[in-house]
């Protein structure tokens, strides 16, 4: 018996230390979630709640945000949940936050064009960007909220024009791509989808979207109109859910699962951890028509460490990337002309 109680008290306090010295080597990290809850942010803000290495979890939105935050915080996990119901999201960002995830906007409906998702949505991305260079401009910034062609180069030149762009902190959330690609190739080729990843180049909507599937690993052998249907529907997931959804919803739960990976992988690499790869939308000077695109990342401490480039694609890979380059640069420079006249009227009021 006294052996047993001996056992039992040492692996108690073994527990205990490896408990502590994991707690003490894990910082906790402030996100702050904004369109919290909405299809994409409630299911987002609850993968977020079970990471760790979030210390507090804060839940903004402009209306069924409190009950929301209620919800989240009888899970047992020790992240503080906070909310707040400001018009602004001024208050959620206030004190300074690690990472700001946005997800405010309105959802793409059936016939909906990418140009009324921009009418709708650049106001939106431009007023928290804003609200960023003047409460949080240390913070990371993923956009989720669509057009990401074109909201991005929105809120790269707010935070340029107060000074407080770091380009390699402003990431456009295309992982969902990413994911979809893996998905479908596990689909065809009978393998495990965790195990499949997939480079994504150019942009975030329709042909804009450019998985390379020469380089796709394991290596796959898909070929002709099979290849073509692969990367056309890989292209239009998006279209394939609202359908699905016949009207009533978008793609909310896939968009939240890819959210959160990106999301992990930031953290783990707030850790330390390296060689952290993952595709997304980003300011790039990778091409010289392009001041915008979506390449393989390598994650670091401040954002992006490394932009991996586009590399040697296949000749139907470059075929299909002359191709995407008009439309890329059409989004990008109608964000671009939206956040210079957005600024000047913004200066002309004053």
């Amino acid at each position: 018996m006294f052996v047993y109680k001996m056992c039992s008290r040492i692996a108690r306090v073994s527990y205990i230390a490896r408990r502590l010295l994991s707690e003490t080597k894990t910082k906790k990290h402030t996100v702050a979630v904004i369109g919290a809850a909405g299809g994409i942010g409630q299911p987002l803000s609850l993968l977020l709640k079970l990471n760790p290495g979030i210390g507090e979890l804060r839940l903004h939105d402009i209306v069924n945000i409190p009950g929301v935050a209620m919800d989240l915080s009888h899970i047992e996990t020790a992240s503080k949940v906070t909310h707040f119901t400001e018009k602004s999201s001024c208050a959620a960002l206030k004190g300074g936050v690690d990472i700001i995830i946005v997800v405010a906007g309105l959802p793409r409906k059936p016939g909906m064009q990418r140009s009324d998702l921009f009418k709708a949505n650049a106001q939106i991305i431009f007023d928290i960007a804003k609200n960023m260079a003047e409460l949080s401009p240390e913070a990371i910034l993923l956009i989720v909220t669509n057009p990401v062609n074109s909201v991005i180069p929105i809120a790269c030149e707010v935070l340029k024009d107060a000074g407080k762009l770091c380009a390699r902190r402003v990431i456009g959330v295309s992982t969902l791509d990413s994911v979809r690609a893996a998905t479908f190739i596990a689909e065809l080729t009978c393998c495990d989808p965790r195990d499949v990843t997939v480079p994504i180049i150019g942009g975030h909507s329709g042909n804009t979207i450019l998985p390379l599937i020469s380089k796709a690993n394991p290596k796959v052998s898909i070929e002709g109109e099979k290849l073509m249907k692969l990367i056309k529907r890989i292209q239009e997931g998006g279209t394939e859910v609202v359908e699905a959804k016949a009207g009533k919803g978008s793609a909310t739960l896939s968009t939240a699962y890819a959210t959160s990976r990106l999301v992990f992988a930031i953290l783990r690499a707030f850790g330390g951890e390296s060689n952290i790869v993952e595709c997304a939308y980003v300011k790039s000077d990778v091409h010289p028509e392009l001041n915008y695109l979506a390449t393989p990342l390598i994650l670091g401490q401040n954002g992006v460490e490394k932009n991996l480039g586009i590399g040697k694609m296949s000749e139907c890979e470059q075929k299909l990337f002359c191709e995407l380059i008009p439309n890329l640069k059409k989004d990008i420079e109608d964000g671009e002309k939206f956040a210079k006249e957005a600024l000047c009227n913004t200066k002309c009021e004053k």
